[in-house]
C-alpha cells in the first residue's frame, strides 16, 4: 500500500546525513527549497527520495539558494 502525505520540510523528520545539512539551513532557506522542490517534482517525492537529496546533493541545494556550494553555507555558520 502506497500512502502519499504533503510535508512541510521544516517539519520533516530528516534522518543520517540529512539531518546534518538541514541543521545548516533557515527556515526562510527550507521554504525556498520546498517551492523549487514543488516545481522540480510536480508529482512530488517519496520521503527517501527527499532524504537522499538533503543527504547526498548538498551542492545543488545550495546552487538553488544562491551559493556555490554548500561549504559556503557551513561557513557563514562558522564566521
Amino acid at each position: 500500500m502506497l500512502v502519499n502525505k504533503e510535508v512541510n520540510l521544516g517539519n520533516f523528520e530528516f534522518w543520517s546525513g540529512a539531518v546534518e545539512t538541514v541543521k545548516y539551513l533557515t527556515s526562510e532557506e527550507l521554504e525556498t527549497i520546498e517551492s523549487t522542490l514543488e516545481e522540480l517534482y510536480p508529482e512530488g517525492l517519496d520521503e527517501t527520495t527527499l532524504n537522499d537529496l538533503f543527504w547526498f546533493n548538498g551542492d545543488e541545494i545550495a546552487n538553488w539558494l544562491g551559493y556555490n556550494s554548500f561549504d559556503e553555507i557551513i561557513e557563514r555558520e562558522e564566521a
